[in-house]
């Protein structure tokens, strides 16, 4: 019979900012609906996270299955924007949520794209606590949602295995972002509803670097998503961090 010796992790969920989710969980896959903004910035997420796992693992990208054998956790997957291109790359994929409502219609659109993905209405708490593990964990967009970031990082760290890769994607917090992501995103372009980020829970590149290492695992990269309002597009950055930003640690192994 196997014990679990391992502390359980403190549940970190913010059932606010989950309602919140919920009510617009049907809207995931419209791309001019209440999620253009991640439609929108998904190509340069995607561009960055692929290569950061490729280099990781050492994975030619122009091949057919990149990602064949690679275990990835897309926490809070929402509609399954990240997870499905993930299982298109050949990776078995576990795509969790703590907001109910999205996890059929992300089970609905996989099934209509013809793709197998593990969608689960769990925390990454509950995964730790069930001794889930890891290649890569895809942490995008979450850590400034959470009651407890550091609590939460710590149960992310005991999900990856040893010599595993997490990207982690956040809002910085300056009056830049006050107004690109609340002013502009929220009140002006109306992408998103009013009340959907708390400027108060961003968190700087330093913060998020400082919590990562703290929770046990190593800051390897930062890199800007930095918006064109004449292209009305967006770019990777490594010197723009000023709004939205993403970074990439390594846990030791």
């Amino acid at each position: 019979m196997h014990t679990m010796t391992q502390t359980a992790h403190q549940n970190t969920v913010d059932e606010g900012e989950v309602a919140k989710f919920q009510a617009m969980a049907d809207e995931w896959w419209d791309p001019n609906g209440k999620f253009k903004p991640l439609h929108m910035l998904n190509p340069c997420r995607l561009d960055y996270i692929t290569s950061q796992i490729a280099s990781e693992f050492d994975r030619d990208l122009k091949s057919s299955k990149p990602f064949d054998g690679l275990r990835i956790l897309d926490i809070g997957c929402g509609g399954g924007l990240l997870s499905e291109p993930m299982a298109r790359l050949g990776a078995s994929v576990v795509g969790a949520d703590a907001a109910e409502r999205n996890i059929p219609v992300a089970q609905i659109h996989a099934e209509q794209s013809g793709l197998a993905i593990d969608y689960r209405h769990t925390t990454a708490e509950a995964l730790a606590d069930a001794g889930e593990q890891f290649d890569v964990i895809l942490n995008m967009e979450v850590v400034e949602h959470v009651a407890d970031p550091l609590s939460y990082l710590r149960a992310c760290h005991s999900l990856l295995k040893p010599g595993g890769l997490m990207t982690c994607s956040t809002l910085n917090r300056n009056s830049k972002s006050f107004m690109m992501a609340i002013i502009g995103a929220e009140w002006v372009m109306r992408w998103l509803p009013k009340g959907t980020h708390e400027w108060n829970k961003f968190i700087t590149p330093d913060e998020l670097f400082d919590l990562l290492r703290q929770a046990g695992l190593n800051p390897v990269d930062k890199t800007g998503f930095v918006f064109n309002p004449v292209a009305w597009s967006w770019k990777l950055s490594d010197r723009d961090l000023s709004c939205n930003y993403v970074t990439t640690s390594i846990k030791s192994a």
